[in-house]
């Protein structure tokens, strides 16, 4: 009699796949009736569930069980599960494979997401893995992992479907359904000629709704979007989602085609973009792997160079202090507002960089626009400026006076006004000298509108104090 296992009572729940917690029970559970040997249990559980879902649990097995594991799916669900694995856990598994049994996975996967394994094995690996591929699966191989990491070609997959412009629509068709198990989408053909050279695109809806008689060289679209290999990867990624294609075609510089870029690809690329960005926004430098799995030295090289250089900066905030001591010790109820005042200053220049730095990063503002965008921000800050000085001046009033209380208020506006336009102008500043517009970063127009802020507010306080 067949012992019941708790893995037969769970079925897909979108609720619970993402669950770690959830999760790590589960990989407990598949490791237990691995060690006692009931693998038809597991592989029983395995058929029922979604691969990246079982990515998620692979990733939580012990070194060995992860292996075993995966041999239980069919090989080509392997070599579909292997590709939602972090990096650190393919190269793990990969080195622990015998040479023709990872041979066999790596011709089995799609042909990007191979390059990719590829360039992560050590060099002795790569040469001992070569000699198991086939003359075409090398030289494709080769050619996809000698694209720089940043560029289109990296990311690109050579599965594509092609069709020949004299080709009817039911030779079309026909040609697509041969190149279906291979090809990444047949929603999206190419038409090439016999030197590769990228003659037109067509959609599958395209051949279904031509007539008989036409060829595809007739209902093609001559003019379609593409890319160079070279090019960075985000321009490919801009282009997917700007014209909403399924594929994007990449080019080499003889104009012969040597690859698409799939929407799903164009979506990691983004995501990865948009990580990017956010470490920029907040001064912490490139991280080449994950957070999960970076060392204590790559994460502490990634931040400690912009912490020491705002930490100098800062320097300057505490001198403009000592210079209006005379001030402060006549009138201590300063001090109570200027923790206030340069907050306020920073936090609405973080607002305006912000702002500008996902304008510029989308193409909603150009560098073009900087004129109009500057008196527009003006109003804004100054209204702002205003709304919360009247907001201070009650307390200022209270804390110190009239005098006190105009003081604050005036330091508010101006203080808001400064910290914006600073927010506002860097990111413009940094794109004109073909920096990324993200690297004017929060914590960057902070320190600056901190040291602008004490200044301001001392000096407006000497003049209208009469000290």
């Amino acid at each position: 009699m067949t012992k019941h296992s708790p893995l037969s009572d769970y079925r897909f729940d979108p609720e619970t796949s993402t669950d770690q917690a959830h999760v790590a029970l589960v990989a407990l559970e598949i490791e237990r009736l691995l060690h006692e040997g009931d693998q038809s249990a597991v592989r029983d559980f395995l058929a029922g569930q979604e691969l990246a879902d079982i990515a998620g649990y692979v990733e939580e097995l012990n070194v060995g069980d992860d292996l075993a594991a995966m041999r239980l799916l069919p090989l080509h669900d392997q070599a579909e599960l292997i590709a939602y694995l972090r990096p650190s856990s393919q190269m793990e598994i990969a080195t622990r494979m015998p040479r023709r049994e990872l041979a066999a996975l790596m011709t089995a996967m799609s042909h990007d997401e191979r390059a990719d394994l590829f360039k992560q094995l050590s060099d002795e690996a790569q040469e001992a893995i070569l000699p198991a591929l086939t003359k075409a699966e090398r030289e494709d191989l080769r050619r996809l992992a000698s694209y720089a990491e940043w560029t289109v070609g990296s990311v690109m997959t050579s599965d594509y479907a092609t069709l020949s412009p004299d080709m009817t629509p039911t030779q079309a068709l026909e040609a697509l359904r041969s190149q279906a198990l291979e090809a990444e989408t047949v929603y999206t053909a190419y038409i090439v000629d016999q030197s590769r050279h990228l003659l037109g695109v067509l959609e599958l809806r395209d051949i279904l709704m031509a007539r008989p008689r036409q060829h595809v060289g007739d209902i093609m679209d001559r003019e379609p979007i593409f890319v160079r290999a070279d090019a960075e990867q985000e321009e490919a990624a801009k282009l997917v989602a700007r014209y909403d294609l399924i594929a994007l075609p990449v080019l080499d510089g003889n104009d012969q085609l040597v690859g698409i870029v799939t929407a799903d690809d164009a979506m990691d690329v983004h995501e990865e973009e948009v990580t990017e960005d956010f470490h920029k926004g907040s001064t912490i430098g490139p991280i080449e792997t994950s957070v999960s799995e970076a060392t204590i030295a790559v994460l502490y090289k990634a931040r400690i160079f912009w912490l020491v250089l705002l930490v100098f900066g800062n320097i300057f905030s505490g001198a403009g202090i000592a210079a209006f001591e005379e001030t402060i010790a006549a009138h201590l109820s300063l001090l109570f507002f200027l923790p206030l005042l340069i907050a306020s200053g920073g936090n609405a220049g973080a607002q305006s960089a912000t702002l500008m730095v996902r304008a510029l990063a989308t193409g909603d503002v150009r560098p073009s626009d900087f004129g109009r965008l500057l008196g527009r921000e003006v109003l804004i800050a100054l209204a702002l400026g205003l709304t919360m000085a009247v907001a201070v001046s009650a307390i200022g009033v209270w804390r110190g006076g009239p005098a006190i209380a105009l003081v604050v208020a005036v330091s508010m506006i101006i203080i808001v006004l400064a910290g914006a336009l600073i927010g506002m102008c860097l990111p413009f500043i940094f794109a004109k000298i073909n920096r990324d517009p993200a690297a004017a970063s929060g914590p960057l127009v902070t320190s600056m509108a901190d040291v602008l802020g004490v200044l301001t507010y001392f000096t407006i306080a000497a003049a209208l104090l009469d000290v």
